[in-house]
């Protein structure tokens, strides 16, 4: 029996079987991305795959499949040898980067071998550069997880190891304010409904400099970078004439992932994040908004919140019913939040893979069944990149965001 059990592989966490059940039904592509973009040579491709083989070998989450043993109802990982890079480090045609990554994110990565990929695309920053696209079934990665191992191909500051990191401390939460969490705060907004097979990108650049007198605007004190970024999402929707004119409901709200690692675990790869809902404040001029959601980020509870989350679907029973099905459909749903609102930051310093020089990054999450719309912030040491992701069906709406977004945080600045 023991042996039946090893060969079926182990129970998914809830959370990668969550977003695992968004693909294996059929209702959305789940490939979450990370875009690096050089300046300078771009490598060989054997030498990429060596470098890969080298630094990531030693990630036993990379080489984890979908067991597919009698079709269990749990999804479950199992893990094997070590991938062939040569099937998972792949050289795209020659091309503009930004039709290389539209295509490749709406591509879902199957569960014939291990969910990830890394794409080298040619000319990604003009013609002495590229780019290099990690690629992942999100049930597989996080955010951080992709910026971890990008991380890792890089030279520069040396990063954090992985270590495995206590566990989360208890949240002192009593149980009816967790219950509030699932009460509506979203509306639904022009942009909701079904999202197509296909996806388009838009990116803008922020610079240090623009980014930091942004965050000196608000006259009580300096405001967070992710603050800004939110306050600015605001505004472009607001501008895009994307946020509704229904007033009698809920207002507009924007989810966002929270990193719950402990500390000393930053490195470690899997899904270890919560969401916390924050309301996207529309009227009001650029500092007024700012002002609103750096107060609402700050306050202690939002963490705790996220960390309660966390531990709660952690503890879900590890099998499927009416009421986690009819929960799941409703944490999708336009009522639970507006947008998907995501930042990340790498902090280490300037960052090159042999001669050439990273100048920008860019977290890719896949959208969500209804949501054919999200929004990031990516940092890193010399500014921020922009991305608003849409189905194709909305690809007019993601350039537009993009440089409304931009201004936003500009105007926050001036």
């Amino acid at each position: 029996m023991r042996g039946r059990e090893a060969a079926a592989g182990t129970p998914m966490p809830p959370l990668d079987a969550w977003l695992h059940r968004h693909q294996s039904s059929g209702a959305v592509c789940m490939t979450v991305a990370l875009l690096a973009r050089f300046t300078g040579p771009a490598p060989a491709p054997d030498g990429l795959r060596s470098l890969v083989g080298k630094r990531w070998s030693g990630h036993g989450r990379l080489r984890l499949t979908v067991a597919d043993a009698e079709h269990p109802a749990w999804p479950r990982w199992t893990s094997g040898a070590w991938p062939d890079v040569v099937r998972h480090v792949a050289v795209a045609p020659d091309g503009p980067p930004e039709e290389h990554v539209a295509r490749l994110l709406a591509r879902p990565l199957g569960p014939e071998r291990p969910p990830w990929r890394l794409d080298l695309l040619p000319g990604g920053a003009g013609e002495d550069g590229f780019a290099l696209l990690l690629r992942a079934h999100h049930a597989l990665l996080d955010g951080r997880s992709l910026l971890g191992l990008v991380r890792d191909l890089l030279d520069g500051p040396s990063a954090a190891p992985a270590q495995a990191g206590p566990p989360l401390p208890a949240p002192r939460r009593r149980p009816l304010h967790a219950l509030s969490d699932l009460l509506p705060r979203a509306r639904p907004l022009p942009f909701h409904g079904p999202v197509d097979a296909r996806r388009a990108v838009a990116w803008r650049r922020v610079t240090r400099a623009e980014l930091d007198a942004a965050r000196d605007a608000p006259p009580s004190g300096r405001a967070s970078a992710n603050a800004v970024f939110l306050a600015g999402a605001a505004g472009a929707l607001r501008a895009a004439e994307a946020t509704g004119r229904l007033p009698f409901l809920p207002g507009v709200c924007a989810m966002v992932p929270v990193d719950v690692r402990p500390p000393g675990a930053a490195a470690v790869l899997g899904n270890h994040y919560a969401t916390v809902r924050v309301p996207l404040p529309v009227a009001g001029g650029p500092r007024r908004r700012l002002a609103a959601v750096d107060g609402f980020t700050r306050r202690t509870a939002l963490r705790e919140r996220a960390r309660a989350q966390a531990l709660a679907v952690a503890a879900a029973p590890r099998r499927h019913g009416p009421v986690s099905d009819a929960l799941g459909r409703y944490v999708d749903s336009p009522l639970y939040a507006s947008v998907l609102c995501s930042s990340l930051a790498e902090r280490t310093g300037p960052l090159a893979l042999g001669a050439a020089r990273l100048t920008g990054l860019s977290l890719l999450p896949p959208l969500s069944p209804g949501h054919p719309l999200a929004l990031t912030m990516t940092r890193d040491t010399t500014g921020a990149t922009l991305a608003v992701i849409t189905d194709h069906g909305r690809r007019a709406l993601a350039d537009r965001l993009a440089a409304l977004l931009r201004e936003e945080i500009l105007a926050l600045g001036r």
